[in-house]
């Protein structure tokens, strides 16, 4: 890129690949199915590591501790009691979900993957009464980085994403577990 353009506003187009998974449980058992799958951060210990100025080994072990299923839980709002307040009913709870170990590794490499790390998930109940798992597929957001390194990272957690959708008792779709080895 020439001099005069480095400060140009960049355009990255990308297809992105939302997965919809039909949940065969209640919203309530599957919403606490899930939050026990992925728990909550511990964010006093974090915290705590950072006063500290604890190794990048000790947080990677505490990291394993605090997800089970290789995501932890970050934030989540109940967006269906907000819509309520406009006369919508429908059960609605949106996550972000991720490991900052694996976001690391890509941080490392270019700091604008944390526009889709943690990850963005929601559990919600459709107008037919059915309930959902929605979620963007991770290899399709950070293929769009350019980054082969970054794209690798993304391929795992398409894996770990299927693994904890299988814990869950739910489909596993199969863009989850291609071999993308090829890319």
């Amino acid at each position: 890129m020439p001099a005069s353009d480095s400060h140009s506003i960049q355009r990255f187009p990308h297809e992105v690949v939302r997965l919809t998974i039909p949940v065969t449980t209640t919203f309530p058992e599957f919403r606490d199915s899930y939050e026990r799958a992925v728990p909550e951060l511990q964010a006093h210990r974090y915290e705590q590591f950072k006063k500290e100025q604890a190794s990048w080994d000790l947080v990677r072990q505490a990291t394993e501790e605090n997800a089970p299923h290789s995501f932890i839980r970050y934030w989540s709002t109940d967006v269906g009691s907000l819509m309520e307040l406009a006369a919508e009913s429908h059960a609605c709870v949106e996550y972000l979900m991720g490991n900052h170990v694996f976001a690391q590794r890509m941080f490392q490499h270019d700091p604008s993957v944390m526009l889709y790390a943690p990850l963005r998930t929601a559990i919600y109940v459709d107008h037919d009464n059915r309930t959902w798992f929605t979620i963007d597929q991770p290899s399709t957001l950070f293929d769009s980085f350019g980054d082969s390194r970054i794209a690798q990272v993304g391929r795992e957690l398409d894996a770990k994403l299927a693994d904890l959708l299988d814990h869950l008792g739910l489909p596993v779709p199969a863009e989850l577990t291609a071999d993308t080895s090829h890319n």
